[in-house]
């Protein structure tokens, strides 16, 4: 029961690894396009995100494989549910 809680713990985390990942690059892009120094802003943002999401793997998945696939695929799904919640809305074409 332990292990499975652990395994749980270790997706789940991966799954807020991948919200503030993909999240902070949404916003960075938002707020990107109208920045004075766009690249300056971007460059900081992806070295802070990777920076958070590394660690953040090292320290979950430690030595054990299981929780490390767990971790990833919980930071995939969360890449496409971010996807699927900021997707611009489709134009709607009236005949």
């Amino acid at each position: 029961m332990i292990e499975f809680q652990s395994l749980a713990l270790a997706w789940a985390a991966g799954a807020l690894l991948g919200a503030l990942f993909f999240g902070g690059l949404w916003w960075t892009v938002r707020q990107g396009v109208s920045s004075p120094r766009p690249a300056l802003r971007f460059l900081g943002s992806m070295l802070l995100r990777m920076s958070i999401t590394l660690t953040g793997f090292y320290f979950i998945g430690r030595e054990n494989w299981q929780r490390w696939l767990l971790c990833l695929c919980g930071f995939i799904l969360a890449r496409f549910v971010l996807q699927r919640l900021t997707r611009a809305a489709e134009p709607s074409y009236a005949p």
